[in-house]
């Protein structure tokens, strides 16, 4: 079931007769009819583009961008402050799928990858710890690249091993396994 449209510009105004208000990258729009929103028993009128839920996988690594630097916060799912799992769940929303809100319960859809040089962009990389729990998503870029929320949204190298954290230049994730949900 679609929730769409959704916001899609970094931020998005809503207008009333008092003050406006601003809409995150990502906000539901349901129930929008000639660019008319309620919030509660207000009328509000949005500002701003809209995109459907149809934007393909090769779409999705460009509005991956829009997140970039954006905090890590747990539990997230803006560009106010995100984790790695809400940033997943927020791009794929676009693409008109959803999927769940964890990393590990998200390691459960889709087809799994035998090497790293079989992902395309938009693919999901997953990592785990030590006990081989899940614990970190990323959404798979052009150039061996992956883009996740490690202290805030950023690009790393990703190879067989994990993802290389260029700050430190140290391996901050190890790798388990890379899905095709798309």
């Amino acid at each position: 079931m679609k929730e769409g449209p959704y916001t899609s510009d970094i931020f998005n105004m809503v207008l009333s007769d008092e003050d406006p208000i601003v809409l995150p990258l990502g906000a539901s729009l349901s129930g929008m009819n000639d660019f008319k929103i309620r919030f509660g028993d207000k009328k509000f009128f949005y500002e701003g583009q809209i995109e459907e839920g149809n934007m393909t996988k090769d779409e999705l690594t460009s509005l991956c961008k829009l997140y970039m630097n954006t905090p890590y916060l747990w539990g997230g799912k803006s560009n106010f402050g995100i984790d790695c799992s809400g940033l997943s769940q927020q791009v794929y929303k676009y693409a008109g799928v959803q999927i769940p809100r964890d990393a590990a319960q998200q390691a459960e859809l889709g087809e799994a990858l035998s090497f790293v040089e079989e992902a395309e962009p938009g693919d999901l990389a997953f990592f785990d710890n030590s006990e081989g729990k899940i614990i970190h998503v990323g959404i798979i870029m052009d150039g061996n690249r992956i883009i996740h929320a490690h202290g805030k949204v950023r690009i790393d190298p990703l190879d067989s091993t994990g993802i290389f954290n260029t700050d430190s230049q140290l391996y901050s994730h190890k790798l388990r396994v890379i899905k095709k949900i798309l």
